[in-house]
């Protein structure tokens, strides 16, 4: 097993705070869909960064950062999104509150 040493740790600290800081900022879970700044990658389904991941991720740091999510949901770590999703109110609701009750008038 590897070990971890400070830097290590640092850097994946900076990284998860980086991929709590980026949102989706087109496509079905982008600013259009759930405005005004579009979903969270952490927050984004599984099965939707597996369809990037056979479409192709897209160019850039956000490709690059969509793809450790992709990872990190694939091998079942999703809960180490978890202390950024505290920080930031909560894990992000992706479908639309319902409500409790009927009005029929």
């Amino acid at each position: 097993m590897a070990d971890f040493t400070e830097i290590d740790c640092d850097d994946f600290r900076n990284l998860l705070i980086e991929i709590g800081n980026t949102r989706m900022p087109f496509g079905k879970f982008g600013i259009k869909s759930y405005p005004p700044s579009g979903v969270p990658i952490m927050d984004l389904p599984q099965e939707y960064l597996c369809w990037f991941m056979g479409k192709g991720f897209p160019k850039g740091r956000l490709g690059e950062l969509m793809a450790q999510v992709c990872e990190i949901k694939s091998v079942g770590m999703d809960s180490v999104f978890d202390p950024v999703r505290r920080i930031n109110g909560g894990r992000f609701r992706l479908r639309p509150i319902r409500r409790k009750g009927f009005d029929f008038e």
